[in-house]
């Protein structure tokens, strides 16, 4: 049965098939719950909290706000960590010219992804916390304060902003480099993305600004779950023995 499954190729290439399909479905997934959480986000909540003066201005649209705060906070974890596997996704079509840079950008993705998500935790649905919290303002300001402030969360900070800011640009080198899609699309990746990480929180009116990253991601999808349906290539791997029976007896005809 394992010599079947070796010489066919059947099984291993189902199997890529069905991942890069699932790969795929994660992109118009990612620009959905991004979109969301920009336009659930309350007016005015997306700042970082550098002193206590901020913390005490954002503390009551936040009390007013909370439950909208936690949503839109988590739907920016969740649409964090699937932009995270998107730029993997994005990465399987770049197999010639160009992959190597399609790892970069893959790596820097990921990283400023999962940064961005430990970043959102601390400030959306922290705030949202802090809000709720049954303390005084001045107390929450201060605890909201310090904990922006902390090492920690600096270095979160610049990690999430330098892989916002390259990542997008690295990766749509890569596929305008590799040409396995339309280099228009490559812009658009490109442009749609950086377009949709400049948003802030404005009001359902976002949704505009950020179509043609929705868009990007949807077409990006359809060439990945295209590139799934390609049949993979035939293996026959033989022992070496018998390879090199085969060689000699190739050499008389």
């Amino acid at each position: 049965m394992s010599a079947i499954t070796a010489t066919t190729g059947k099984p291993t290439g189902n199997a890529a098939r069905v991942r890069m399909r699932l790969l795929a479905a994660f992109l118009p997934v990612t620009a959905v719950l991004y979109i969301g959480a920009e336009a659930l986000d309350p007016r005015g909540t997306d700042q970082v909290v550098t002193n206590t003066a901020t913390a005490l201005r954002l503390l009551p649209i936040a009390a007013a706000h909370s439950s909208q705060l936690y949503l839109s906070g988590s739907l920016s974890v969740l649409a964090l960590g699937a932009l995270a596997v998107s730029y993997a996704a994005i990465a399987k079509l770049v197999t010639g010219r160009g992959w190597v840079i399609a790892t970069i950008a893959a790596v820097l993705g990921g990283l400023g992804a999962f940064a961005g998500a430990v970043f959102n935790v601390l400030g959306g649905i922290g705030l949202a916390a802090a809000a709720s919290a049954h303390t005084t303002q001045t107390a929450a300001a201060r605890f909201l304060a310090t904990s922006f402030a902390s090492r920690p969360a600096q270095v979160v900070e610049y990690v999430y902003f330098v892989g916002e800011y390259t990542a997008p640009f690295v990766m749509g080198y890569a596929l305008w480099r590799s040409r396995r899609v339309p280099r228009w699309l490559a812009v658009l990746f490109t442009a749609g993305l950086f377009l949709a990480e400049q948003q802030g929180a404005i009001g359902p009116k976002v949704v505009l600004y950020m179509l043609p990253f929705a868009v990007a991601m949807i077409l990006l999808a359809a060439w990945i779950w295209r590139a799934a349906a390609r049949p993979a290539p035939m293996t026959n791997p033989e022992p070496a023995g018998q390879a090199g029976q085969l060689a000699s007896s190739s050499k008389g005809i």
